[in-house]
This record gives C-alpha cells, sequence and structure tokens, in this order.
C-alpha cells in the first residue's frame, strides 16, 4: 500500500514526508511500547503510534521505517518533526484512535506483521 493510500484511507495530514508519498509499505504495527517496536518489526512497515518523543523517530530509524502515524490526533514536537525529515521519515498525523487506525487499514489490505505464526 501506498503513504498516500494510508493518509487518504485515515483522513491523515502530513507533518513530514510528504514527498514519499508514492512509497509502498508491506505491512503495519501499531504499538505504544518501542520495545516491542524493536523485538517484532523488520523494515517497510507503517508503524502506528501515540508516542511522539524523539525515541519513535530513532526506532524507527534503526528499522528502515519510512512512514509513522501518530494516532488520537497527536502532534509531535516540532524538534521530532525536524528529526523526521532530516531522516526521510514520513510523519502522519490522524484524528482516529490505534485500534481504528488499524481496522481501517487491516479491512484495505495491508496485513500486519507476523509475530509467532499469527498476525
Amino acid at each position: 500500500m501506498l503513504i498516500e493510500d494510508i493518509k487518504n484511507l485515515l483522513n491523515a495530514n502530513f507533518l513530514s514526508g510528504e514527498e514519499n508519498a508514492i512509497l509502498k509499505v508491506n505491512g503495519a504495527f501499531g504499538s505504544d511500547l518501542m520495545s516491542d517496536v524493536l523485538a517484532f518489526v523488520d523494515d517497510k512497515i507503517l508503524l502506528l503510534t501515540g508516542l511522539t518523543n524523539l525515541q519513535v523517530v530513532r526506532t524507527a530509524e534503526m528499522l528502515d521505517i519510512n512512514v509513522i502515524v501518530f494516532v488520537r490526533g497527536k502532534i509531535p514536537p516540532q524538534e521530532v518533526i525536524d528529526m523526521a525529515q532530516e531522516m526521510g521519515i514520513s510523519l502522519l498525523t490522524t484524528s482516529h484512535s490505534l485500534y481504528t487506525s488499524c481496522g481501517i487499514l487491516y479491512s484495505n489490505g495491508l496485513k500486519g506483521i507476523t509475530i509467532g505464526g499469527a498476525e
């Protein structure tokens, strides 16, 4: 699924990286625990989270995650947006909850990652 499709499905807004709108993501993972992201995620996925700190962008960079969607209408501090822009990571924000955002994307064909044999 393309980042622009995700933006449209979630009625989201770009905070950075709009130039990456035509990049593809292979799956999605929703979590507010960056330790879970580090443990279970590989590259080319979409990260959905309610956390808005620098650690989220640093985690994304380590795992080659190229797009983060902040849920519940959250907007990170400018330093987070600036860091993501420098790293080429697209940031979006949506007013949907984490649960609803994941459901919308899943029902439109974007699968979750596999953990222990289940999505």
